[in-house]
């Protein structure tokens, strides 16, 4: 098989057998193509055969080589996943027989910067919230996306796949479909409800010209009907950040950490927290929740007679 066709039934393999996001596809099969270039470029011109890069061509040395050209372009989080997806393809070769070995196995993790994501403070969140022009559909729209980040912290592959079933009016509930395949029932605000409903009262002409009445439907549309993209919700949160002047580096990501950080500011259970936002492990949610804890030893250090 070519290396083309070798990635697209790896890609396969992630969709239908492993269950990956299809934010997660996305960046794997980028990830691959990526390495792929490299490889042509490394040949120079393509074989005799033109059918390209060949897999008796890859080996450890060649794999430093990469690595040495990733570290002068991204970040080292960028470059960890770019060999997860790398080190997860000749897993899948080798499973197969097609490889004798994985000669990615032995290729180390960049060690991670500590990274602590962007939130916004109570009143920045809600002057964001507030710049939305409610007059028009879009303006509905991007209010309901902006509501809907906040009143639940879900990830932006989750707000993408939303259709119009996945809310429950009178519950008070939306069903996302989060990392793995896996199902998970959240509850909604009543603003961020009244912002959905008020959107979707305004895009009916448009939602019955593009799905009818299918309750399968995208609950979020771009301007032709079709559902909003990935890139398309991150500029929406990046219009409005900008335009309010707001501090750091404000995405989607960065709100999901506002929804964490305003609940145990609030007084949230960490394990609720946990559930909330989908984690497997609660160090994971920890990492969302840092300034709540350094807020909270911070007022430990002032209050207790005993802490210094």
């Amino acid at each position: 098989m070519l290396l083309d066709d070798l990635i697209g039934a790896f890609i396969q393999n992630l969709r239908f057998q492993r269950g990956y996001s299809e934010h997660t596809i996305r960046n794997y099969r980028i990830d691959l193509r990526q390495f792929q270039a490299f490889l042509s470029e490394k040949d120079g011109e393509l074989r005799e055969d033109s059918h390209g890069p060949q897999l008796d061509t890859i080996d450890f040395k060649l794999f430093r080589e990469y690595l040495g050209r990733l570290f002068s372009r991204y970040k080292r989080k960028t470059i960890a996943r770019k060999l997860s997806a790398i080190r997860s393809f000749f897993n899948f070769l080798e499973k197969k027989g097609l490889v004798a070995g994985n000669p990615a196995a032995d290729i180390s993790t960049p060690k991670q910067e500590k990274y602590d994501p962007p939130f916004l403070p109570i009143d920045e969140m809600f002057r964001l919230l507030e710049r939305p022009d409610r007059s028009k559909p879009l303006g509905l729209r991007d209010l309901a996306i902006l509501e809907v980040f906040y009143s639940c912290g879900i990830r932006v592959s989750e707000l993408e796949g939303l259709n119009l079933s996945g809310i429950d009016f009178e519950q008070r509930l939306i069903k996302v479909m989060g990392k793995g395949k896996k199902e998970r029932i959240i509850p909604i605000g009543k603003s961020a409800l009244k912002a959905v409903r008020d959107y979707m009262d305004a895009v009916i002409p448009l939602r019955e010209k593009t799905h009818g009445s299918s309750p399968e439907g995208p609950l979020f549309l771009n301007v032709r009907g079709g559902r909003l993209s990935t890139r398309g919700i991150y500029n929406v949160v990046r219009k409005y950040a900008k335009e309010g002047l707001l501090s750091g580096d404000i995405s989607p990501h960065a709100l999901r950490h506002t929804f964490a950080t305003h609940l145990l500011d609030g007084g949230a259970d960490l394990r609720a927290v946990q559930e909330l936002l989908g984690h497997v492990s609660l160090s994971t949610t920890q990492k969302y929740t840092h300034v709540s804890m350094d807020r909270l030893m911070e007022v430990y250090d002032k209050a207790h007679p005993r802490s210094k």
